[in-house]
């Protein structure tokens, strides 16, 4: 099966690593960025649109058409914000994309990258709001996964990484050894979400293991 994705969040740490995967996967033949300003990157499968306002999509509309998976990648963090804040840009954002690219693509495959600890019963506002996100869009997608991927290593050559991950990298050898439910790559990332368009997975929420066993499959 080829794959033809929409990606999100492309200009920040995941959201390039999954882009860069993909563009060196065979099996995927196109794939279409969408920024809020230009990433920077050219490549044959690319297209790449700026577009600020994710609340109107309407201009693009048109352009969303005719893809098999989605790899919702952007995020913001919670440090700062209200909860009605974050949940405008977390919840309300996501769901009017979500909702956008169901209407001109029914048999969607849908990758949003939440977080560990995600839990819409919880006590921590941000995890309540990412849990009520995931389960939203596993009830509009019939093929949705949702990715909790805890640490990640960063792909080579990427421009999109936190400063403090380049510190703190020297931890990950040590913690994929020891804690291996925690510790992931964004290259086992990406492949899972391919692998998830292309043959699916038994579960619609994926932790590290799963996102780990994915990526082998």
């Amino acid at each position: 099966m080829k794959i033809k994705a929409i990606i999100t969040g492309a200009t920040g740490m995941v959201g390039e690593g999954v882009l860069f995967e993909c563009l060196k996967h065979p099996d995927v033949e196109q794939v279409l960025v969408i920024n809020r300003k230009p990433g920077g990157l050219s490549h044959p499968k690319l297209k790449e649109i700026i577009h600020k306002d994710f609340f109107n999509l309407q201009p693009i509309a048109s352009q969303l058409a005719g893809f098999n998976a989605c790899y919702f990648c952007l995020g913001v963090s919670s440090v700062g914000m209200s909860q009605e804040e974050y949940r405008r840009t977390t919840y309300d954002l996501t769901l009017h994309f979500a909702q956008t690219v169901a209407q001109y693509n029914s048999d969607l495959t849908f990758c949003y990258v939440t977080g560990a600890g995600t839990n819409e019963q919880g006590r921590i506002a941000w995890a309540r709001v990412k849990g009520a996100t995931e389960s939203a869009l596993m009830r509009l997608f019939p093929k949705a996964y949702m990715f909790r991927p805890g640490f990640m290593k960063a792909v080579p050559g990427q421009k999109n990484v936190k400063s403090f991950y380049k510190w703190i990298a020297w931890v990950y050898p040590l913690g994929r050894a020891l804690f291996p439910g925690g510790f992931c790559t964004l290259e086992e990332v990406g492949q899972a979400m391919i692998h998830a368009a292309q043959k699916g997975y038994p579960k619609a929420v994926l932790e590290v293991k799963d996102i780990v066993t994915l990526a082998r499959t």
